[in-house]
């Protein structure tokens, strides 16, 4: 009787040894990781993006706080010639991501990008909207020449991508000139959205995903693309005077992962990097 004690005290004493090995090693697994965390630099990165990318990528920045605690994104939403005439200008940016190649194409001939980070990520459609409880029975854009519509919101050509696939499209069906005198220009697409929202025009052109986020507009018509001259392509680059170099093309490569893929997905883009 003793010796079978004696064995079971033995055989609780090895569990209870393991037991606290075990703990031991998680303990000081936990407080690498930990001491790692700490050891790495506060980074914060600054990103000019066009306001068409706000719900994606304020999606994209709680995911990546997840994987890199240490590195802070702030971004600059706007329309893309802005964010362009900005950057020439000095602004302090880490990364610019527009939505039309003709931007980033200035700024790579200025040479103020890092040309080997440049990539076309995304692509996007061009569509027509109006308030989700209208009437209206024009079913496309050739309608807006002789419909009885009295304000159309427009983004700014001058500045605004989308602006400028708009007056592509509207020269293409010859109803320019009728459109202008009915047109109300936006500092960048969500102001054309905002104003449709609201009724303050009739009908508005925007792209696929910023329909896609409001549950106040619908889509009466999409763009073909033989109406614009080039598609809507979304490039992305890290800025030649960035102070966080390395951290930028981090960033800019998890833009590319899956799990960013499935946030543009979401949001009406399509993914052109494979």
């Amino acid at each position: 009787m003793r010796k079978r004690s004696h064995s079971l005290l033995a055989v609780v004493l090895v569990l209870f040894t393991l037991a606290m090995t075990g703990c031991s090693q998680k303990a000081k697994t936990a407080e690498t990781k930990t001491s790692v965390v700490e050891n790495q630099k506060s980074v914060t990165l600054t990103i000019s993006a066009a306001a068409s990318l706000t719900e994606a990528m304020g999606e994209i920045k709680t995911l990546y706080k997840k994987e890199k605690p240490n590195v802070t994104i702030n971004y600059n939403f706007g329309s893309s010639g802005i964010l362009q005439q900005q950057i020439e200008q000095g602004a302090d940016v880490d990364l610019f991501f527009s939505a039309a190649t003709k931007q980033m194409t200035t700024l790579k001939e200025k040479g103020l990008l890092i040309d080997s980070t440049k990539i076309n990520l995304l692509g996007n459609t061009v569509v027509l909207i109006t308030k989700s409880d209208s009437t209206l029975s024009i079913k496309g854009f050739k309608d807006l020449g002789n419909s009885n519509i009295k304000k159309i919101a427009l983004g700014e050509p001058k500045t605004v991508p989308v602006g400028q696939y708009s007056e592509e499209i509207l020269t293409s069906l010859k109803i320019l000139d009728k459109v202008k005198t009915k047109a109300v220009y936006a500092k960048d697409v969500k102001e054309v959205l905002s104003w449709v929202e609201s009724g303050d025009a009739e009908v508005g052109v925007v792209y696929g995903s910023d329909a896609k986020t409001s549950k106040k507009v619908k889509v009466i018509a999409v763009a073909g693309k033989e109406l614009y001259k080039k598609p809507v392509v979304y490039p992305v680059a890290v800025i030649k005077a960035s102070k966080n170099i390395d951290d930028t093309k981090a960033f800019l490569k998890y833009l590319s992962s899956d799990k960013a893929k499935a946030v543009f997905v979401k949001y009406g883009f399509s993914f052109i990097v494979k």
